[in-house]
C-alpha cells in the first residue's frame, strides 16, 4: 500500500569543477520506486552535522561565495584555492547529493514484511543525499521512531548519538576506564556528557571558553578544562589524574592539543610513579583524531613516554568493525533514550532554498556552539 507520491524530488548537489570552481545548487531527480526490503521517506528534517560542512564545501573558500539563480532555486558559486584541488581529484566535475542522516514519513514501501511494516510510520534514518525532498533506503538504514515523536527529534538520531556511544563502547573494549573529549560543548559533547553521567564513566571535558564551559557545568559535568586559559595544563592534568582518563577522542585534529593531552595523561600517571622512569610510563595512552576542527599539522611534543597512540577514528568503520549485533544493541538505547539522553536542539530551521542564502551559509559555515541548523526540505 502505497500513497501518493510526486514524480520528481529536489535535492541539494555540490559539484566540484575542473576550472578550481564550487557549485551549490537544487536539482530535481526522479522519486524512485522501492524495491522489496526498501521505503520511500518523505524527508521533513535533516541537521547540518559538521561531517556535512565537509562534503558541502569540499575545499572552498567561502569567503569568495556569490549567489545567483532564484529565491527558490539559488545557487552558490566559490573559488577552490589551487593548492587545494588536488585533495578534490576523486570528486571533479561530480555532481554530490549531500546530508547524513534525517527524519520524516514513509509514504511507501517495497513487498518485505520488514518494509511494509514501516508503512506510514516517522522513522530516522542515514544513508547519505537526506538534504532531498524524497529519499529511498533499505529498512536496515531506518529506525522506526517512538509514537509521538516528530521528525525533528528523530532527524539527529544517528551520527552524534551512535558517536557518542562508540565512543564509550571503544572505551570499554580497548580496556580503558574514562575519557578525554574535545570541542566537548557541541551538540555530540553534550549528548557524551549525558551518557557518561548515566554510566558512572570519568569524562573530562575540553572546551575554549568559559561560556562553553557553563553550558557543560550547568548539565552537571564534573571536569571541564578551557584550553584558552592559563591554566590549561594544570587544569587537565589534574582532571585526568582524578578520573585516571587514558583514552581521548579529538574534534579538533590540527595543533598542539591532540599532544598536550597525551602529556597531561603522562603527567598524571606519573604522579603515582615511585622511581625514575627512563621510557616514561607503561600505561599506554591513546589519542583519537575524529575531527578536522583545526585542518593544520597535528604538533606533538614527545614528554608522552613510549607507551602511546594517535590515529583516527571514524563512526562507520566502527560500527563496521563490532558488528551487527553490537550496532542494534547501540540504536536500541538510542531510540529508548531519545528524547532525554539523546535530545538535540536546534537555533533554526530552514527550507533546502535557504541553505543555499549566503546568509545562512555565513551562520551555520562557521560551526559555532549552539547554532546547530536544522533543514525541512518539504517546508
Amino acid at each position: 500500500m502505497n500513497s501518493e507520491r510526486p514524480s520528481n524530488s529536489l535535492e541539494i548537489r555540490s559539484l566540484v569543477k575542473a576550472s578550481g570552481e564550487l557549485e551549490l545548487s537544487l536539482i530535481a531527480v526522479p522519486v524512485p520506486e522501492p524495491g522489496p526490503d526498501e521505503v520511500l521517506i518523505r524527508i521533513e528534517a535533516t541537521p547540518i552535522n559538521p561531517s556535512d560542512l565537509g562534503l558541502l564545501f569540499g575545499a572552498a573558500d567561502m569567503t569568495t561565495a556569490k549567489q545567483s539563480g532564484t529565491t527558490d532555486r539559488p545557487v552558490v558559486t566559490a573559488n577552490i584555492p589551487p593548492g587545494l584541488m588536488k585533495a578534490m581529484a576523486a570528486r571533479v566535475d561530480q555532481s554530490m547529493p549531500v546530508g547524513n542522516e534525517g527524519a520524516g514519513v514513509v509514504v511507501a514501501a517495497g513487498a518485505s514484511p520488514e518494509a511494509e511494516a514501516l508503512l506510514g510510520k516517522t522513522v530516522g534514518a542515514f544513508g547519505g543525499a537526506m538534504y532531498s525532498q524524497y529519499r529511498c533506503l533499505k529498512t536496515s538504514q531506518c529506525m522506526a521512531l517512538p509514537p509521538g515523536t516528530t521528525p525533528a527529534e528523530g532527524a539527529s538520531c544517528f551520527v552524534n548519538p551512535m558517536t557518542a556511544l562508540g565512543m564509550v563502547e571503544t572505551m570499554r573494549r580497548e580496556g580503558h576506564t574514562a575519557l578525554v573529549h574535545t570541542a566537548a560543548a557541541s551538540n555530540l559533547g553534550q549528548m557524551l556528557n549525558r551518557v557518561c553521567l548515566q554510566d558512572g564513566i570519568g569524562l573530562v571535558n575540553v572546551v575554549r571558553s568559559e561560556s562553553q564551559a557553563s553550558v557543560l557545568r550547568e548539565q552537571g559535568a564534573g571536569h571541564v578544562c578551557v584550553s584558552s586559559a592559563p591554566t590549561f595544563t594544570q587544569d587537565l592534568t589534574d582532571a585526568i589524574a582524578a578520573t585516571g582518563a587514558t583514552l581521548a577522542f579529538d574534534a579538533v585534529g590540527g595543533g598542539p592539543l591532540a599532544g598536550q593531552i597525551l602529556g597531561c595523561m603522562e603527567a598524571a600517571i606519573a604522579r603515582k610513579a615511585t622511581g625514575y622512569l627512563r621510557y616514561g610510563s607503561t600505561t599506554h595512552k591513546q589519542v583519537y583524531i575524529y575531527g578536522a576542527l583545526d585542518v593544520g599539522p597535528t604538533l606533538l611534543k614527545r614528554n608522552f613516554g613510549a607507551a602511546w597512540g594517535l590515529g583516527g577514528w571514524l563512526l562507520m568503520p566502527f560500527l563496521q568493525k563490532v558488528g551487527p549485533e553490537s550496532t542494534r544493541r547501540l540504536q536500541a538505547r538510542v531510540v529508548a533514550e531519545l528524547k532525554t539522553t539523546f535530545a538535540s536542539r536546534y537555533a533554526r530551521e530552514i527550507s533546502l532554498g535557504e541553505a543555499l542564502q549566503l546568509e545562512q551559509i555565513a551562520i551555520y559555515g562557521r560551526r559555532t556552539t549552539g547554532e546547530k541548523f536544522l533543514i525541512n526540505p518539504n517546508k
